[in-house]
């Protein structure tokens, strides 16, 4: 019903089924995974009304016991979500509908769940903020990098007028000007993401 992919590994699709409405991924050496795609297979379907809250456990460093925190949801509408793991914090998770039914295998395996709930429940549930993966525009967030990369090279010629030596075949252009327009550019990309594109 449910597949689990990570970059640069197999596609998983062997979900462990610990209760009717529950099913486990087995994450191994989860401490170099960035992210997690959770996707359903499209060969049976949520039931109507239903979708499944899509749930990250790190194996607690004290008990070793599963920790959970809630990533997000996936439907038959949205059967597929990436989200992001390497910003989470181990041992810090919160209410989850797994009890004690999962427990990693390992202190070096992680667990993607998929819990099957209604999507009221859904609905009324808050994920682990720093899960969410940025939807800015690639070519948007490609410029972004290249401008700063841009300014820091160019500031890293900067020199004082006291150091400065004539030199006639040189153009001097003041530092304070490319970084009023590099503040420029910024506030405009964020009052409009997609002002390059006009």
């Amino acid at each position: 019903m449910f597949g689990c992919l990570v970059a640069g590994r197999l596609v998983q699709t062997d979900a462990v089924q610990v209760a009717s409405d529950k099913f486990v991924f087995n994450l191994a050496d989860y401490e170099n995974v960035n992210h997690v795609v959770v996707f359903m297979l499209g060969t049976v379907p949520f039931p109507a009304g239903m979708g499944g809250a899509v749930y990250f456990s790190f194996p607690d460093p004290t008990s070793g016991g599963p920790v959970w925190q809630l990533l997000g949801f996936i439907t038959n509408d949205k059967p597929s979500a990436i989200f992001k793991i390497s910003g989470l914090k181990a041992g810090e998770g919160g209410a989850h509908p797994f009890g004690s039914v999962a427990s990693s295998p390992s202190p070096s395996v992680a667990q993607v769940g998929v819990s099957v709930e209604a999507l009221e429940q859904l609905a009324q549930q808050i994920p682990v903020s720093s899960a969410a993966v940025s939807t800015v525009d690639s070519f948007l967030h490609f410029t972004q990098k290249m401008l700063d990369s841009f300014y820091n090279f160019v500031s890293s010629f900067a020199v004082t007028q006291a150091q400065m030596a004539p030199n006639p075949a040189e153009t001097f252009i003041p530092s304070g000007c490319v970084l009023r327009w590099y503040e420029s550019f910024q506030r405009r990309m964020a009052q409009n993401p997609h002002f390059w594109k006009n």
